[in-house]
């Protein structure tokens, strides 16, 4: 397992870029509306990780009901597993919460599953399962 991403809630994904991309030099790589989870996403590498910068397309999105509730920042930490199903049942198994039963699919198309904050010491916890490089959406 790696740390896949860090999930960062702001209000506007441009605005949030100014400090990411201009003051930081990170590269935006990709930018794509996930209708599923009502958000806009921009994904910057850094190091083996990504900063996943989150903007909600909605006002009944999550990313619009977290930053109304504890503003924009730190949303959630996403782990990559080579086999969610598998993951996802072994945390069922230990009686952790799980917010999704089994994947669905999320940027990237990678697919995705979220651990309710209650069972990670009040984190949410994102399962992520990659998609074949070549195979990734552009």
């Amino acid at each position: 397992m790696k740390i896949n991403h860090l999930g960062i809630a702001t209000k506007g994904i441009d605005e949030a870029l100014k400090f990411w991309t201009d003051a930081l030099g990170l590269e935006n790589v990709h930018t794509e509306i996930v209708e599923d989870q009502k958000v806009r996403v921009a994904m910057l590498p850094i190091g083996e990780s990504r900063i996943e910068l989150l903007e909600p397309t909605s006002e009944d999105s999550p990313i619009s009901k977290f930053i109304k509730k504890r503003g924009g920042g730190i949303h959630h930490i996403a782990v990559e597993v080579a086999d969610i199903e598998a993951a996802l049942a072994k945390l069922k198994n230990k009686g952790m919460r799980l917010i999704d039963e089994s994947p669905r699919i999320g940027a990237e198309g990678c697919r995705v599953a979220f651990i309710h904050p209650s069972s990670a010491n009040g984190v949410l916890l994102e399962l992520v399962e990659t998609v074949q490089q070549e195979s990734r959406i552009s």
